[in-house]
């Protein structure tokens, strides 16, 4: 029998806490999704990308990160990755070709992505992948703070990693429209308004400067959008003369009122669903 109040406050506490998450098989999946309410890392069958053969107009950003990758992957130094730039033009798709391609040379690479909203609980996933043996790409995608959110400084556990440091095992790789990870007119407001602004401004523009390398993205030109329709019809077996393909595409994208990776690849999957070919 517990006669002390303070050791029957500690008994109650420890019933009703939750039991410490255990780690999941990770041999079961080359990736994960974290999940919260409850705590939970859930495995990915299939990883919904293409391969990277197929991601023209961004060679420079691929050759770096896999290159980055494959070092990580080897227990060598690495560098947390921000991807930004111009929407649709791969970045996520990069991220995801990247860790397929090196999956056969290096199995025991796993990704987990995170999802912004999630962010606060990072600390708790990073706890969980610490002590495990393999290495692990930390995908966050599409990543933005806006007025008021907090969810950045949850950031800073990953990137700088507190006492602790991050561990040894993890990498973060995060895609964001925003070089600076917040729009513009947040940063002008926070000139303006703050007491101090040039440190409320450093607070927050400084977190993208944490992450070792950034890989900007950019619009493509119509040359790389048509080659990009070419690269997938020759890689899926669909058959269309050039000058049919230049005139569709280029209609298709004057529709969309924009010309990006996302749009090529939208038009195709337009093709080849009129011509009765299969995507897997």
């Amino acid at each position: 029998m517990i006669d002390d109040p303070m050791d029957r406050i500690a008994a109650a506490l420890e019933r009703i806490a939750p039991a410490p998450l255990a780690a999941p098989d990770f041999s079961s999946a080359s990736a994960f999704v974290w999940h919260t309410g409850p705590d939970r890392l859930e495995p990915v069958s299939q990883v919904a990308r293409i391969d990277i053969s197929l991601l023209l107009g961004v060679e420079r950003a691929r050759d770096t990160l896999l290159q980055n990758t494959a070092q990580f992957a080897g227990g060598y130094p690495a560098n947390n990755a921000l991807l930004w730039g111009a929407r649709g033009m791969g970045k996520s798709s990069l991220v995801k070709a990247v860790h397929g391609a090196l999956q056969q040379d290096y199995p025991d690479l796993k990704m987990v992505e995170l999802q912004r909203e999630d962010l606060p609980s990072v600390g708790r996933l990073l706890n969980l992948l610490r002590g495990a043996p393999e290495r692990f790409i930390l995908y966050c995608d599409d990543l933005s703070f806006g007025h008021d959110d907090a969810h950045y400084k949850s950031l800073k556990a990953v990137l700088d990693g507190g006492i602790e440091g991050r561990p040894e095992n993890v990498v973060l790789y995060a895609t964001s429209n925003r070089r600076h990870l917040m729009p513009r007119d947040m940063i002008e407001n926070e000139r303006g308004s703050a007491i101090n602004p040039a440190e409320a401004v450093e607070e927050k523009v400084s977190l993208s400067d944490r992450f070792g390398l950034w890989l900007g993205f950019h619009a493509c030109d119509q040359d790389q959008y048509l080659a990009m329709i070419r690269g997938y019809c020759d890689a899926h077996g669909v058959e269309i003369d050039d000058d049919t393909l230049r005139a569709e595409a280029i209609e298709w994208q004057a529709t969309r009122g924009s010309r990006s990776g996302r749009v090529a690849w939208q038009y195709f999957t337009d093709l080849a669903g009129r011509r009765g070919v299969a995507l897997h």
